[in-house]
């Protein structure tokens, strides 16, 4: 007997289900989006999907040390500064 899990029809995916995502995909890709070629196969958009999410966690990591710094250097003058901090560090 096989040690994977088996599952329902039901919930098994589609060919045509992981392509229709594949196709809603590619257009959330910068880099795949400035191709002239058309044609992308379905591994080249998972793995820019990877690399873009890496991207854009990074550049949110970066973006939230600056404004943190910059709130560091921020005179209080009437703005609630821990507040802001708060809000800032709350992950969604």
């Amino acid at each position: 007997m096989s040690s994977r899990r088996t599952s329902s029809s039901a919930s098994k995916i589609t060919e045509d289900e992981i392509n229709n995502l594949i196709m809603k995909l590619r257009p959330l890709l910068p880099q795949l989006n400035q191709r002239r070629n058309g044609t992308v196969p379905a591994s080249e958009v998972v793995k820019e999907t990877c690399n873009y999410i890496r991207s854009l966690q990074s550049e949110a990591d970066d973006l939230s040390e600056r404004l943190s710094q910059l709130l560091g250097s921020m005179d209080s003058n009437g703005v609630d500064i821990t507040l802001i901090i708060n809000l800032l560090q709350q992950q969604y």
